[in-house]
């Protein structure tokens, strides 16, 4: 009896489960069917791809460009602004700390994003008033534009960058045909180096100076994390993890020395 009552029981709910899919079958397909004959009488509008000869300013090939560039915006962000130094800064301070997830990484980009707009605004300022505002008042072409406008960025790039990073990439350019090193020979033509070049240059140093402020910020908490660990060896407390008891020091320390402060200061005076 209790066998054949399981037995009801399980046909029951299949059943049901076979009636709900097909009313949520039913109404997915009722629902594309009044979607279907929205869109055919609001189809006014119609595209014509095959009308002819395109415009010079909306050609199809200037839209591809245009759709390659603005998925290439957040590569250029990382790549050609102080992003890279300060976000690599901040996931430095976190792992020395030991807060693990505090702050989140959303917090982290954040804040790299906004620093990195108020350290670029200058930049972009001229940027804007030396290639965008010409450009949309008609003085100037859009390569015109794009020339005037990677100027600027070169010259931030070039102030940052090593001169041993630079000579590294000039000379392996000039190795493979791309440029001829001999015709920049002073720090005036160097800002006519092509940007290919000096981005990986300006990332090699940025990648040091990062790391280079991630030792910094790792001592005074690994003094503390030694204290802890010693102290409690020397108590007998082998079991008890020291980083359980070194976490609210660490997080006192860099309270009673205003550390956000101190960092953020650090980080925005760094750059040229």
């Amino acid at each position: 009896m209790i066998i054949r009552k399981d037995s009801n029981a399980a046909k029951k709910k299949l059943i049901k489960y076979i009636i709900c899919f097909v009313l949520c079958l039913i109404a997915v397909i009722v629902s594309f069917t009044v979607m279907a004959q929205t869109a055919d009488a609001a189809s006014s509008i119609t595209l014509d791809l095959d009308s002819g000869e395109a415009d010079q300013n909306s050609s199809t090939l200037d839209i591809l460009f245009l759709l390659a560039f603005l998925a290439l915006i957040p590569s250029f962000l990382m790549m050609m602004t102080s992003f890279v130094r300060i976000v690599i800064a901040l996931s430095f301070l976190r792992n020395a700390i030991g807060t693990q997830s505090s702050p989140p990484n959303q917090v982290i980009i954040g804040l790299a994003l906004f620093l990195s707009i108020f350290i670029m605004f200058p930049v972009l300022s001229e940027m804007k008033k030396e290639a965008y505002d010409p450009y949309q008042a008609g003085e100037i072409t859009i390569e015109e534009a794009i020339t005037e406008g990677s100027k600027p960025l070169k010259t931030f790039m070039l102030k940052q960058v090593y001169e041993k990073d630079l000579d590294l990439f000039v000379s392996l350019a000039d190795d493979r045909g791309i440029i001829d090193a001999s015709k920049y020979d002073s720090q005036e033509k160097l800002e006519n180096l092509s940007i290919f070049v000096i981005v990986p240059a300006f990332m090699t140093s940025e990648l040091k100076r990062a790391f280079l402020i991630g030792f910094l910020l790792y001592i005074p908490f690994l003094i503390i994390d030694l204290v802890v660990s010693s102290t409690l060896m020397s108590m007998g407390m082998v079991m008890l993890p020291p980083t359980t008891i070194s976490l609210p020091f660490k997080l006192m320390l860099f309270i009673v020395v205003d550390g956000w402060n101190l960092l953020f200061e650090s980080l925005i005076v760094s750059f040229r």
